[in-house]
């Protein structure tokens, strides 16, 4: 990645980029893409907001994320494969933790395909395993994956 991407909030116009950047970086045998009607039913819903990666015009990653009452929610996160390894990832994880620090959040959950290799990025972030949920993702062929569900709690500053 030659230059840096700028981290700019986005909305329902960006969302073919975000689908290209999704369809791109999930892998179909996993069953873990979003489809457009998902993203485009959730962004206006109160409490959400999407955060993108972007080098010039070009979006490079993406996080979509929501808030209700003190608990926020990691939704997705994904990075462009000729971007990823080079911090996009944990700048959009920093993105939406201080994004949800800003909005009140104090309760954090994200929930990942086990077997998933953005789990040491979330664990480097202070995420830790929650819960499990059995045969959750539908991929390829018929098979299933589980979804760990991962939490971090920050109580505020006073």
């Amino acid at each position: 990645m030659k230059s840096v991407p700028e981290l700019v909030e986005g909305g329902a116009v960006d969302l073919p980029a975000v689908m290209a950047v999704m369809n791109e970086s999930f892998d179909p045998r996993y069953g873990e893409r979003w489809t457009f009607a998902q993203c485009a039913g959730l962004l206006p819903m109160p409490g959400v907001w999407l955060t993108l990666a972007r080098v010039g015009d070009a979006v490079c990653g993406f996080a979509l994320a929501r808030i209700v009452a003190d608990e926020a929610e990691l939704l997705l996160l994904a990075v462009r494969k000729d971007a990823q390894r080079h911090g996009i990832g944990r700048r959009l994880l920093d993105a939406f933790l201080s994004g949800a620090r800003l909005r009140g959040a104090e309760h954090f959950h994200l929930e990942v395909r086990d077997g998933n290799p953005a789990i040491h990025l979330y664990e480097s972030a202070g995420f830790t395993l929650a819960g499990r949920r059995r045969d959750y993702y539908s991929g390829d062929a018929g098979r299933t994956f589980d979804a760990l569900t991962l939490a971090k709690f920050e109580p505020p500053r006073r």
